[in-house]
């Protein structure tokens, strides 16, 4: 499954997933600890994700979206 997320790096409210139903442009938003440097935040986006689908982080490929707040990420399930 293909999604898109909006990331919220330095946030308190890390690690969290917020699912959204009224906005077109993100399916969730990913609320990270992690600063966004040295690739950190994308870290924090693949492992909340992983925890937040129950599968493990080899599983969660960031797509597009690397330097972005917005990115397209694979979630490979069973």
């Amino acid at each position: 499954m293909d999604i898109t997320v909006r990331v919220k790096p330095g946030s308190r409210k890390g690690p969290l997933v917020e699912p959204l139903v009224d906005d077109p442009s993100a399916a969730a938003v990913v609320f990270v600890r992690e600063r966004a440097v040295d690739g950190a935040a994308n870290e924090g986006v693949v492992a909340a994700l992983a925890a937040h689908y129950g599968v493990p982080r080899r599983r969660v490929h960031i797509l597009r979206g690397d330097t972005s707040r917005v990115k397209r990420v694979r979630i490979e399930e069973d």
